[in-house]
Protein backbone atom coordinates (compact mmCIF):
# COMPACT_ATOMS: atom_id res chain seq x y z
CA UNK A 1 0.00 0.00 0.00
CA UNK A 2 1.40 3.43 -0.87
CA UNK A 3 1.31 6.48 0.94
CA UNK A 4 -1.38 8.02 -0.95
CA UNK A 5 -3.68 5.00 -0.57
CA UNK A 6 -3.10 5.32 3.09
CA UNK A 7 -4.13 9.10 2.59
CA UNK A 8 -7.16 8.64 0.35
CA UNK A 9 -8.10 5.51 2.60
CA UNK A 10 -7.61 2.80 0.11
CA UNK A 11 -6.93 -0.49 1.14
CA UNK A 12 -5.86 -3.43 -0.22
CA UNK A 13 -7.43 -6.43 0.27
CA UNK A 14 -5.11 -9.23 1.69
CA UNK A 15 -4.29 -12.35 0.05
CA UNK A 16 -5.47 -15.47 1.86
CA UNK A 17 -2.43 -17.02 3.76
CA UNK A 18 -1.12 -20.62 3.14
CA UNK A 19 -2.56 -21.74 6.51
CA UNK A 20 -5.95 -19.94 5.49
CA UNK A 21 -5.95 -22.43 2.28
CA UNK A 22 -5.43 -25.41 4.04
CA UNK A 23 -8.30 -24.85 5.94
CA UNK A 24 -10.39 -23.86 3.23
CA UNK A 25 -10.87 -28.29 3.36
CA UNK A 26 -13.19 -27.41 6.49
CA UNK A 27 -15.81 -26.21 4.25
CA UNK A 28 -15.17 -27.60 0.96
CA UNK A 29 -16.23 -31.10 2.31
CA UNK A 30 -19.54 -30.34 3.34
CA UNK A 31 -20.00 -29.40 -0.65
CA UNK A 32 -18.46 -32.61 -1.35
CA UNK A 33 -20.69 -34.92 0.86
CA UNK A 34 -24.47 -33.23 0.11
CA UNK A 35 -23.51 -32.17 -3.49
CA UNK A 36 -22.15 -34.93 -4.77
CA UNK A 37 -22.15 -37.67 -2.42
CA UNK A 38 -18.10 -37.54 -1.66
CA UNK A 39 -17.80 -38.82 2.25
CA UNK A 40 -14.20 -38.24 4.06
CA UNK A 41 -12.60 -41.62 4.70
CA UNK A 42 -11.39 -40.69 8.17
CA UNK A 43 -7.74 -40.51 6.97
CA UNK A 44 -5.43 -37.37 6.45
CA UNK A 45 -1.37 -37.32 6.36
CA UNK A 46 1.05 -35.10 6.17
CA UNK A 47 4.03 -36.04 4.08
CA UNK A 48 7.49 -34.40 5.08
CA UNK A 49 11.01 -35.68 3.88
CA UNK A 50 13.17 -37.03 7.78
CA UNK A 51 16.32 -35.40 8.70
CA UNK A 52 18.83 -38.24 10.45
CA UNK A 53 19.46 -35.27 13.04
CA UNK A 54 18.24 -35.46 16.67
CA UNK A 55 16.77 -32.25 16.36
CA UNK A 56 14.43 -32.95 14.49
CA UNK A 57 13.59 -36.50 15.23
CA UNK A 58 12.73 -34.89 18.72
CA UNK A 59 10.16 -32.41 17.04
CA UNK A 60 8.41 -34.96 15.36
CA UNK A 61 8.29 -36.97 18.11
CA UNK A 62 6.87 -34.00 20.37
CA UNK A 63 4.70 -33.10 17.91
CA UNK A 64 3.44 -36.96 17.75
CA UNK A 65 3.09 -36.67 21.85
CA UNK A 66 1.12 -33.97 21.23
CA UNK A 67 -1.26 -34.75 18.85
CA UNK A 68 -1.72 -38.24 20.73
CA UNK A 69 -2.92 -35.68 24.08
CA UNK A 70 -5.17 -33.91 22.57
CA UNK A 71 -6.84 -37.03 19.97
CA UNK A 72 -7.97 -38.45 23.36
CA UNK A 73 -10.21 -35.43 23.50
CA UNK A 74 -11.21 -35.76 19.88
CA UNK A 75 -10.88 -39.25 18.77
CA UNK A 76 -7.77 -38.78 16.85
CA UNK A 77 -5.59 -41.28 15.98
CA UNK A 78 -1.68 -40.86 15.17
CA UNK A 79 0.22 -43.05 13.77
CA UNK A 80 3.94 -42.60 11.33
CA UNK A 81 5.37 -44.23 9.19
CA UNK A 82 7.68 -44.29 5.91
CA UNK A 83 6.90 -45.08 2.51
CA UNK A 84 8.82 -46.69 -0.22
CA UNK A 85 10.56 -43.53 -1.33
CA UNK A 86 11.75 -42.94 2.49
CA UNK A 87 9.75 -40.28 2.98
CA UNK A 88 7.70 -39.93 6.64
CA UNK A 89 4.39 -39.59 6.87
CA UNK A 90 2.31 -39.03 10.11
CA UNK A 91 -1.33 -40.22 9.55
CA UNK A 92 -3.93 -39.22 11.50
CA UNK A 93 -7.65 -41.02 11.64
CA UNK A 94 -10.74 -39.21 12.84
CA UNK A 95 -14.21 -38.95 11.46
CA UNK A 96 -14.13 -35.34 11.47
CA UNK A 97 -12.50 -32.91 9.18
CA UNK A 98 -11.94 -30.40 11.19
CA UNK A 99 -9.82 -32.42 13.61
CA UNK A 100 -8.42 -33.80 10.98
CA UNK A 101 -7.55 -30.32 9.29
CA UNK A 102 -5.98 -29.07 13.03
CA UNK A 103 -4.00 -31.95 13.43
CA UNK A 104 -2.16 -32.03 10.05
CA UNK A 105 -1.87 -27.91 10.77
CA UNK A 106 -0.05 -28.66 14.07
CA UNK A 107 2.44 -31.06 11.79
CA UNK A 108 3.29 -28.33 9.68
CA UNK A 109 3.24 -25.36 12.42
CA UNK A 110 5.60 -27.35 14.45
CA UNK A 111 7.97 -27.98 11.83
CA UNK A 112 7.63 -24.61 10.69
CA UNK A 113 8.76 -22.67 13.63
CA UNK A 114 11.61 -25.26 14.10
CA UNK A 115 13.11 -24.22 10.86
CA UNK A 116 12.17 -27.25 8.90
CA UNK A 117 9.06 -26.17 6.97
CA UNK A 118 11.09 -26.92 3.54
CA UNK A 119 10.86 -30.26 4.30
CA UNK A 120 7.16 -30.29 4.32
CA UNK A 121 5.91 -31.66 0.84
CA UNK A 122 2.16 -31.90 1.33
CA UNK A 123 -0.84 -32.88 3.17
CA UNK A 124 -3.52 -35.46 1.77
CA UNK A 125 -7.15 -35.45 2.36
CA UNK A 126 -8.85 -39.11 2.06
CA UNK A 127 -12.75 -39.56 0.36
CA UNK A 128 -14.45 -41.79 -0.87
CA UNK A 129 -17.34 -41.66 -3.73
CA UNK A 130 -20.60 -43.49 -3.98
CA UNK A 131 -19.21 -46.11 -5.52
CA UNK A 132 -15.99 -46.59 -3.01
CA UNK A 133 -14.02 -45.28 -5.31
CA UNK A 134 -10.47 -43.66 -3.66
CA UNK A 135 -10.33 -39.71 -4.11
CA UNK A 136 -7.16 -37.85 -2.58
CA UNK A 137 -7.28 -34.08 -1.97
CA UNK A 138 -3.87 -32.52 -2.04
CA UNK A 139 -2.63 -29.65 -0.89
CA UNK A 140 0.58 -28.75 -2.07
CA UNK A 141 2.26 -27.00 1.06
CA UNK A 142 4.94 -24.72 -0.88
CA UNK A 143 2.44 -22.98 -3.56
CA UNK A 144 -0.36 -23.00 -0.80
CA UNK A 145 -3.09 -24.90 -3.75
CA UNK A 146 -5.13 -28.09 -3.97
CA UNK A 147 -5.23 -30.47 -6.74
CA UNK A 148 -7.43 -34.22 -6.74
CA UNK A 149 -5.42 -37.34 -7.02
CA UNK A 150 -7.62 -39.93 -7.90
CA UNK A 151 -6.26 -42.99 -8.28
CA UNK A 152 -7.11 -45.82 -11.13
CA UNK A 153 -7.70 -49.16 -10.81
CA UNK A 154 -3.43 -50.92 -10.98
CA UNK A 155 -0.36 -48.95 -10.47
CA UNK A 156 0.62 -46.09 -11.73
CA UNK A 157 -2.78 -45.49 -13.17
CA UNK A 158 -4.49 -42.13 -12.64
CA UNK A 159 -8.48 -41.11 -13.69
CA UNK A 160 -7.51 -37.72 -15.16
CA UNK A 161 -11.31 -37.25 -16.45
CA UNK A 162 -12.32 -37.68 -12.97
CA UNK A 163 -9.84 -35.15 -11.18
CA UNK A 164 -10.34 -32.33 -13.72
CA UNK A 165 -14.75 -33.19 -12.84
CA UNK A 166 -13.44 -32.49 -8.88
CA UNK A 167 -11.59 -29.02 -10.22
CA UNK A 168 -14.64 -28.00 -11.81
CA UNK A 169 -17.03 -28.79 -9.19
CA UNK A 170 -14.52 -27.41 -5.58
CA UNK A 171 -13.50 -24.64 -7.99
CA UNK A 172 -15.25 -22.08 -5.69
CA UNK A 173 -14.66 -23.98 -2.97
CA UNK A 174 -10.94 -24.17 -2.77
CA UNK A 175 -7.60 -22.73 -4.01
CA UNK A 176 -6.93 -25.30 -6.40
CA UNK A 177 -3.39 -25.30 -8.66
CA UNK A 178 -4.18 -24.13 -11.75
CA UNK A 179 -0.74 -25.55 -13.66
CA UNK A 180 -2.00 -28.76 -14.16
CA UNK A 181 1.47 -29.84 -14.76
CA UNK A 182 2.18 -29.37 -11.15
CA UNK A 183 -0.88 -32.27 -10.21
CA UNK A 184 1.68 -34.53 -8.79
CA UNK A 185 0.86 -37.94 -7.76
CA UNK A 186 1.62 -39.75 -4.81
CA UNK A 187 1.48 -43.02 -5.33
CA UNK A 188 1.75 -45.30 -1.78
CA UNK A 189 -0.23 -42.81 0.08
CA UNK A 190 -0.73 -45.00 3.27
CA UNK A 191 -4.33 -43.28 3.88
Amino acid sequence: MGFLDSLLGRSRTAKPSKTDRLFAISTAYVTLQTSYGIVNAGKAGIVFQPLATSDFNAIVKDTEEVLRATGEETGTLVETTEDDFGYRWAVLQDDDVEDLVVGINAVKDALDTSGYGDRVLAAVFSFRDEAGKRIHLIYNVKRGSWYPFVPAPGRQARDNERELQLKAQLGGELPFEPELERWFPLWGVPL
